[in-house]
């Protein structure tokens, strides 16, 4: 858990770099990921919504503003992809590249 921890703190701190994402969002987008994670529910962005507001209690959010949210052409997905690269220890294995989905 501590592993899936400390890489959900350096995704949040990625995410957090760009100035219009604050710190609400931040921790949405934390939270949504661990719903993905989790096997509680599919990904479509309803259920989504329904796990973190039962699951993880928050209920003020805004259907509409989440929606926006997971739909915001901003969020910085390369950066976000390279730091989750620079995650993996050992990448390769017998010189070959180790991919996991």
């Amino acid at each position: 858990m501590m592993i899936l921890h400390d890489l959900l703190s350096k995704l949040k701190n990625e995410f957090y770099q760009n100035k219009k994402n604050n710190d609400e969002r931040a921790g949405w987008f934390v939270y949504t990921l661990i719903a993905i994670i989790v096997p509680f529910t599919s990904a479509k962005t309803s259920n989504l919504l329904r796990c973190l507001k039962s699951l993880f209690g928050f209920e003020a959010i805004v259907k509409k503003r989440y929606y926006r949210f997971m739909a915001s052409p901003k969020i910085k997905w390369p950066r976000l992809w390279a730091c989750l690269w620079r995650q993996i220890p050992d990448r390769l294995s017998e010189d070959r590249l180790i991919l996991a989905v």
